[in-house]
């Protein structure tokens, strides 16, 4: 049996509930058990991403820590049934380790990652500029816009979403942005402090979590479309990661996104983590498939959440 790391609990919620599941459950050799948070149609693929790299950390020496990991999302998961995360073990270097995580429900695969491990090296060093944007305490909170909304799902929303999100510029959660500026800014941090006992695994595991929900928005935002666009849909299809330096999670981290290609129904966007003192912890980039209807295209309106384009109400949903 391989032990999973440790993930300290704590009983603020909605944090706690992601805190809970990326405690895993061991179920044999580099075989680990994992649950979904509460959602309405697909499982979150920031999610299962934290789950897959708290996995493979359960593998990795002390003092290895993930620099890098490119993610496969293969297929919806389904949020009420538990699903096997399998590490395999292809590399341990003198430098460097590589593990690889399949996650299956049943005998589907549903997302795979493949990652990368380094220790901390001395050597040359260089780092890109943070840009100047308005500090989070100036800036509207997600949470006001998602308690505002008389829908259960902004009610839901509002309960369940364990980060506070602040933008820079306009939200795209009710309308889109006339701008159609291809670059966005945000802020974000959990709604309560994460343990002080908690690995750089489990800080770095947390942010690919949360980033992940924000990957589509600037070419959401150049297209002039909106969370609630009727019938759009949207999916991750492959995600990588680049983690330059220590995370702390519970500080506020500055996210510089920009969409630099739209076409066949995929979207590429690249974000830049920044601390608030302007120091370059992560990047990621990911392509997306994002579909409405007309012009030859049929959105299903299956991911994301929005308004219904035969009846005109409110749907959330997962990718």
């Amino acid at each position: 049996m391989t032990r999973p790391i440790d993930v300290p609990l704590i009983s603020t919620e909605p944090v706690a509930s992601v805190l809970r599941i990326l405690a895993l459950e061991e179920s044999g050799h580099d075989h680990f058990v994992g649950h979904s948070l509460p959602q309405v149609r697909r499982v979150y693929g920031g999610q299962v991403v934290a789950q897959a790299l708290v996995a493979a950390a359960a593998t990795m020496d002390e003092g290895r820590l993930p620099h890098s990991f490119h993610t496969y999302f293969m297929r919806g998961g389904d949020p009420s049934i538990p699903f096997e995360l399998e590490v395999q073990r292809l590399r341990d270097g003198r430098s460097f380790s590589s593990r690889r995580v399949v996650c299956r429900q049943g005998e589907k695969e549903i997302l795979a990652l493949q990652a990368s491990y380094e220790g901390n090296e001395a050597g040359l060093s260089f780092t890109s500029d943070s840009p100047a944007v308005t500090p989070p305490e100036e800036l509207s909170s997600a949470l006001e816009i998602f308690r505002a909304m008389d829908h259960p799902v902004g009610r839901f929303l509002g309960k369940t979403t364990a980060f506070d999100v602040r933008h820079v510029q306009q939200s795209l959660y009710t309308q889109s942005d006339e701008s159609l500026a291809s670059r966005q800014q945000l802020w974000m941090k959990p709604r309560a402090e994460v343990p002080a006992e908690a690995s750089q695994h489990v800080h770095r595991a947390l942010l690919a979590y949360v980033i992940d929900q924000v990957m589509l928005e600037p070419a959401m935002r150049a297209l002039g479309l909106s969370w609630m666009t009727p019938g759009m849909s949207a999916a991750s299809l492959d995600h990588a990661m680049w983690f330059h330096r220590d995370v702390d999670i519970n500080e506020w981290l500055l996210f510089d996104g920009a969409c630099s290609n739209v076409n066949s129904s995929r979207t590429l966007v690249r974000y830049q983590v920044f601390t608030r003192n302007g120091t370059l912890v992560a990047e990621a980039e990911q392509q997306g498939m994002l579909r409405v209807p007309g012009n030859g295209q049929a959105g299903s309106g299956r991911w994301g959440f929005g308004v219904d384009a035969k009846t005109g109400q409110m749907r959330a949903g997962m990718a």
